[in-house]
């Protein structure tokens, strides 16, 4: 290794304790780009691969290609959507009987979930369960060039966890030399009046290669079965957020999130029949269109085996054409232990999606 890649480790290795962090948390404000040395994508991926040499290699995805005829003049715009896994869950919580502890080391997790970040080279990246904001995403991530904003849960369930990095919550990553800040809001979601633990993100962007502005959102709904009702309300509640950023629908909108819902409960009705005029991007995988996927999460804990649709990336389908979206593993790949894994960092599948610009965007249906 040379000697950049020889720095570059000692910022990929260093990990702030746990009293560093909490130094950290009220003080949510940009690194000054100004102020960093560029990070060379392919020396981090490198240093990625060099601590994960005794893993098995990832895992092999292809795009599958949805609008072949669709004109833009613009290049797409990839976004990529994931749950991570909170490390202190992970570890002190969430109970994967079936994944070796070791599997779940931080200081080589953390290289598989960069690495899957490096492999599809997202121009925006919205992420769940980031506990490791401050020590590893915001310093790196800045460094290759994207602006970085995270919002933690009030409550998150990481603080109850001995030895944890503090609160996990939403973090919402663009490229700046794609993409220019209008408008930031940080949304506590509400549930029947009530403020919830429930958080997002949502910003609007102007495309610098088009000038055209549009709406980014990451949210994280409230987790477990029995919940449905109150999912539902923290849906309408970001809905009703998400139309006043938009000026009803007339600024084109794009929501990733761990929704914690199957297609089958309300809140999935409410975004699909929402005033905004939103889709989900990979029910166009599905042979008619018209069917979510058979997972995007898969797990074994001691109640049994969880399979389940949980995270979906909505769009305006009046404003926005879904281009090409990245195909799921394969049970297969996955294999019998589920996930997390050696080869997978996650209980969740990463989702990725290209967007281009419709030509009429002023057209609704």
């Amino acid at each position: 290794m040379g000697n950049s890649t020889s720095r570059l480790y000692s910022v990929l290795a260093k990990t702030l304790s746990s009293g560093a962090v909490s130094q950290h948390q009220d003080c949510l404000e940009q690194l000054d780009p100004a102020q960093l040395d560029p990070i060379d994508p392919k020396d981090l991926l490198e240093e990625c691969q060099v601590v994960l040499q005794k893993r098995p290699p990832r895992f092999q995805r292809n795009f599958v290609h949805l609008k072949k005829n669709t004109a833009s003049n613009h290049r797409p715009i990839r976004v990529m959507q994931w749950n991570i896994l909170a490390q202190a869950l992970g570890e002190g919580k969430d109970n994967f009987v079936q994944c070796p502890m070791e599997a779940l080391k931080w200081e080589e997790r953390k290289c598989l979930i960069l690495e899957e970040i490096l492999a599809y080279k997202p121009d925006i990246l919205c992420l769940q369960e980031v506990d490791h904001y401050f020590d590893t995403f915001e310093p790196l991530l800045s460094r290759l060039g994207y602006q970085c904003t995270f919002f933690p849960k009030p409550w998150s369930p990481c603080l109850d966890v001995e030895h944890n990095n503090g609160p996990d919550g939403c973090a919402l990553f663009f490229l700046r030399e794609r993409f220019q800040l209008v408008s930031s809001a940080n949304i506590r979601l509400t549930a029947m009046k009530l403020k919830t633990n429930q958080v997002a993100i949502a910003q609007t962007l102007r495309c610098r290669e088009t000038g055209r502005l549009f709406c980014i959102a990451v949210t994280h709904l409230k987790a477990r079965t029995g919940w449905e009702r109150f999912r539902s309300a923290q849906g309408c509640d970001l809905l009703q957020n998400l139309k006043d950023i938009t000026q009803g629908a007339k600024i084109p909108l794009i929501v990733c999130g761990d929704f914690n819902a199957e297609p089958t409960e309300e809140v999935y009705r409410e975004f699909s029949n929402s005033s905004l005029n939103l889709n989900s991007a990979y029910k166009l995988l599905s042979p008619d269109g018209q069917s979510e996927p058979p997972y995007t999460t898969w797990k074994i804990r001691p109640s049994g085996e969880c399979r389940h649709t949980l995270d979906y990336i909505w769009y305006s389908q009046h404003a926005l054409n879904v281009t090409s979206a990245l195909g799921l593993l394969t049970e297969e790949q996955i294999g019998p232990n589920r996930l997390p894994s050696f080869n997978y960092p996650s209980d969740h599948l990463s989702l990725v999606c290209d967007f281009s610009f419709s030509q009429d965007p002023d057209r609704l249906l």
